[in-house]
């Protein structure tokens, strides 16, 4: 399968998850090309002074992998400040959220995955 760029839906969210601003997500797959294994890979930009709030994943994982920019992640009430080429991951029944509190686009890929 080939999709190119021009058939990868932009999506806008606001105040995401309980957070503050506007984010930007590219949606790579939609839910329906995962058969079943997950809900989300994708682009995520966050702009200066933006954040996706804390949220759990119950029956599924996520995976974050720094692209551009600073993230000051919360692991799970710990926070943890992420560099282009860090990953976290927010196991099944654990929470996370993400804030740039840089001066430049925070860039990451997501993914999720279920696990059950």
């Amino acid at each position: 399968m080939i999709k190119k760029s021009d058939a990868i839906a932009v999506k806008e969210a606001h105040n995401l998850r309980g957070g503050v601003g506007r984010i930007e997500m590219k949606h790579f797959y939609d839910e329906a090309e995962f058969n079943g294994l997950g809900r989300l890979y994708g682009l995520l930009v966050v702009p200066p002074g933006c954040s996706v709030g804390d949220h759990s994943h119950i029956g599924e994982q996520e995976s974050y992998y720094i692209l551009e920019g600073v993230a000051t992640y919360n692991d799970n009430g710990q926070e943890v400040t992420l560099y282009p080429g860090d990953m976290a991951l927010c196991p099944d029944g654990e929470f996370h959220g993400v804030k740039n509190e840089g001066e430049v686009d925070l860039k990451f890929i997501a993914l999720i995955s279920n696990t059950k």
